[in-house]
């Protein structure tokens, strides 16, 4: 994926953000459903996405409404931030809404909002920095300048909201996540893994 379209990928990823601020603004009730909310809405959506006639159904649908060189640009630009994968199968965005609606239902407000603005966040940064400066890289194409850029990311992130040595370790397991890219999905596994590692090293702690 080019660097342009690793940045609109980001970009749509950082939307991601609203999440953690909706619960800072309006609390944990709230949140729970704007975010169940998102998730539904996701998931019907997804088949007319990715299959291809149902797909095809909606476009022919539009072009009754829209310009065909407007809905094929969109189109383009879809696909052109999708990996390979998800142009088949789930979406980022759904796993990444489902952890966040797990990571808000069952932890404490301090561990959920660290751990989905840290993973979303640390997610960008990592991939910004790693395709830009990317110069010491490992067998599965990561960098150490990614990962020490999702590192640095989340501890800022994390140590406001809770403390340094719950912010190391919660950086850390991210930026572990992060970089072997755990099943099912990394925009999934990375929230969860910040999220319980930072309520059983407070559990072992206190």
């Amino acid at each position: 994926m080019s660097m342009k379209s690793e940045l609109k990928r980001k970009a749509l990823h950082l939307t991601g953000l609203s999440i953690p601020m909706i619960y800072l603004l309006f609390g944990r009730e709230f949140t729970l459903r704007f975010t169940g909310f998102f998730l539904i809405l996701f998931v019907i959506l997804e088949p007319f996405r990715i299959v291809e006639h149902l797909r095809d159904g909606v476009k022919k649908r539009l072009h009754l409404y829209v310009d065909e060189e407007i809905i094929a640009k969109f189109e383009d630009e879809l696909d052109s931030i999708a990996r390979e994968h998800e142009r088949y199968w789930i979406g980022a965005h759904i796993y990444f809404t489902l952890a966040a609606l797990i990571v808000i239902y069952l932890f404490p407000e301090d561990i959920a909002i660290g751990a989905i603005a840290a993973a979303t966040l640390g997610d960008a940064m990592a991939a910004i920095i790693g395709k830009s400066f990317g110069r010491h890289r490992f067998k599965n194409g990561k960098s150490l300048e990614g990962s020490s850029a999702y590192f640095l990311t989340a501890l800022l992130i994390l140590v406001p909201l809770t403390d340094l040595p719950h912010g190391i370790i919660g950086a850390l397991a991210g930026a572990i996540t992060e970089f072997y890219e755990l099943p099912p999905d990394d925009n999934f596994s990375n929230q969860l893994a910040i999220a319980v590692v930072l309520y059983v090293f407070r559990i072992a702690l206190f």
